[in-house]
């Protein structure tokens, strides 16, 4: 991977691996060019935050929750109770023409609630 791209590297419970977007350029590298079309991609619902990638076409639900939670965790909703976050698979991502770096559009989303937490095993990538 290229090193301007910022993506921190966690591993769920489960062994799946977690990439977190850490700027708009790099969130855009992340979802656009890094997720497999059968990952699944989530961002915290309505407002700004790390795009986050994981790497596992078929999560359990704990793999799932942990993954909101990183999405959840870096976001302007931190310090929020319980967070809507969206996910979809990465396939559902699109790019609108002309929008700025960060910014995608999801089809097809669904919607967990979870509390914002960190996972202790964290690398840059």
């Amino acid at each position: 991977m290229s090193e301007p791209y910022k993506i921190k590297r966690f591993t769920s419970t489960s062994g799946c691996e977690i990439l977190v977007g850490q700027d708009e350029v790099s969130n855009d590298y992340l979802s656009l060019k890094l997720a497999a079309q059968n990952d699944i991609w989530l961002h915290v619902a309505g407002s700004p935050g790390s795009h986050v990638v994981l790497k596992c076409e078929q999560p359990d639900k704990q793999t799932l929750q942990e993954a909101a939670g990183l999405a959840a965790w870096f976001s302007k909703m931190r310090a929020g109770g319980n967070v809507a976050v969206s996910y979809c698979p990465a396939t559902n991502v699109r790019k609108p023409r002309g929008a700025k770096p960060g910014t995608v559009t999801i089809s097809k989303h669904k919607t967990i609630r979870v509390k914002p937490h960190l996972l202790e095993n964290s690398e840059s990538v």
